[in-house]
């Protein structure tokens, strides 16, 4: 087992935005829980096909905003994690910085909203590593500057450099 392998996200704001689809919800527990430790800001979103899917809440520091939705509507808000994140985006915080990890699906649907465009959104890929040192190739992704392999040049990239 060696880990945790790749580039982590870049933190260079006070006020952070996560949007979690799913399981994506993993490394951005982990990121809140390090900004809330160095007094940070964080609004955490996450969305999920059930209740069932949803991270507890307290699981996570209490000083993090969270805000849940779900597709069936069992918990909260029906609908998708982007649809909050387009609700948010209309007001945003100064000198907000927004990281997410979910579902390519969510990745184009982020793209297309018109309240990002031109922000700086760093992802967290969810490919599946083989290796985990570059020498299969098993999860090289298309990007704006070539092939990247998950492992060595991720998992976190800007969402504005990736191909779907």
């Amino acid at each position: 087992l060696f880990g945790p392998l790749g580039r982590s996200f870049e933190v260079h704001s006070q006020n952070l935005l996560l949007v979690a689809g799913g399981i994506g919800i993993a490394p951005l527990v982990f990121l809140a829980e390090k900004a809330i430790a160095d007094g940070l800001h964080v609004t955490l979103l996450a969305g999920a096909k059930t209740a069932d899917g949803i991270y507890p809440r307290h699981l996570l520091p209490p000083d993090i905003t969270y805000v849940t939705i779900t597709e069936d509507g069992s918990l909260n808000k029906q609908g998708l994690v982007t649809d909050l994140l387009a609700e948010l985006a209309e007001s945003p915080q100064k000198d907000e910085q927004i990281f997410a990890c979910g579902p390519i699906c969510m990745y184009k649907t982020m793209s297309a909203l018109r309240q990002l465009k031109g922000k700086s959104i760093q992802v967290s890929t969810e490919e599946r590593m083989g290796c985990g040192f570059g020498g299969c190739a098993g999860c090289t992704i298309e990007t704006k500057r070539g092939l990247k392999m998950v492992c060595k040049d991720g998992p976190t990239f800007e969402l504005s450099d990736l191909i779907y």
